[in-house]
């Protein structure tokens, strides 16, 4: 594991600030109808998403704002998408609820075992992985059938029930995890 720096201001957090403030313009492109400028702004913000990673890696500026930075643009965008999509009709709201309901099981689980001072460390498994990539293709599908008018029915349907099946296999495995650690410590 890379050592982390303690700089602040870095490219690469600098790049993760102006994905952050993508979240909120996506949204409102969202319910305002312009959907291809939200579908520009999801890519951008994916595309900003693998260059902040390659340049703290690259030129080692890798920091501890940064590995807290990262994730939270990406749930943020992700989530405020899905929930955004529900609302408007353009996805399940059941998925919607599935998917922020996962994060919050994981957040709370942390939460509790730092509180019971028993603190569980967080790493992203691989089926958390997979997990996100499939949100991503999804979201970005739904927001380019709606751009280009693809007619894309069929693959987001597909999509959706990988994204559900994936979304209930992460969740238990973080909470089997869970459960382990918990039961190790105590």
């Amino acid at each position: 594991m890379e050592q982390a720096s303690s700089a602040i201001v870095t490219i690469p957090n600098l790049i993760t600030l102006i994905r952050l403030v993508f979240v909120p313009a996506t949204v409102w492109f969202l319910i305002s109808g312009y959907y291809g400028w939200a579908f520009g702004l999801f890519v951008a913000a994916g595309l900003g998403d693998a260059l902040d990673g390659t340049i703290a890696r690259q030129f080692r500026m890798v920091s501890q704002l940064g590995r807290i930075l990262d994730p939270l643009a990406d749930k943020a965008l992700l989530i405020s998408i899905y929930v955004t999509l529900a609302i408007l009709l353009h996805i399940p709201a059941w998925l919607a609820i599935m998917i922020v309901s996962r994060d919050l099981l994981i957040v709370l689980g942390v939460m509790l075992s730092w509180a019971l001072d028993w603190p569980v460390e967080m790493r992203p498994l691989p089926i958390s992985k997979v997990n996100t990539s499939a949100q991503i293709v999804l979201a970005a599908v739904v927001l380019g059938d709606l751009a280009f008018a693809l007619h894309l029915d069929t693959l987001r349907t597909i999509l959706t029930i990988l994204v559900a099946a994936l979304t209930v296999a992460s969740a238990s495995a973080y909470l089997i995890n869970w459960v382990r650690h918990m039961g190790r410590v105590g």
